[in-house]
């Protein structure tokens, strides 16, 4: 693929919507097409967190280790963005995400994923709405949860 191609694909992605072209020919230019396989992890829990991964063709699924086992509570498709949090956290990785398909990504390394949301406000603030959102969506699910066990109690 072309550094054009990977820029288009960039500005399919929620978060970079808003971005100048020239500006994701740059960002295109400093992120490398990673390849998964089924069963291999992009990122692990745990580990530390250095680059966030745009998931280009594939699905993945997002794991954590609960006191009963691994649950599965996310599955990511073409478009969606992951590893962020562990970057703007400086902390290690709160879930493993592994390929459910053959995936294709763009990683973007933890400084450049840094300059952008510094250059373009518009991009943090679109990457704060994402963890919003999906505050909202563990909160909800979680609330479910509770109410489902004190159902069954």
């Amino acid at each position: 693929m072309s550094l054009e191609e990977d820029a288009t694909l960039l500005s399919k992605v929620d978060l970079f919507a808003n971005v100048a072209p020239r500006r994701l020919k740059l960002l295109a230019l400093a992120s490398s097409r990673v390849l998964f396989t089924p069963g291999e992890n992009l990122c692990v829990e745990g580990d530390e967190g250095n680059e966030a991964f745009i998931l280009i063709t594939g699905e993945a699924e997002v794991k954590i280790t609960t006191p009963s086992g691994v649950a599965t509570v996310a599955r990511l498709k073409r478009n969606d963005i992951v590893g962020e949090m562990a970057i703007l956290r400086d902390m290690p990785r709160t879930a493993t995400v592994t390929a459910a398909s053959d995936v294709t990504t763009l990683r973007i390394g933890k400084q450049d994923f840094l300059n952008l949301m510094r250059e373009f406000p518009e991009v943090a603030v679109a990457v704060m709405r994402s963890l919003a959102d999906r505050l909202a969506r563990t909160t909800n699910e979680l609330a479910n949860a509770q109410a489902a066990r004190r159902a069954g109690a």
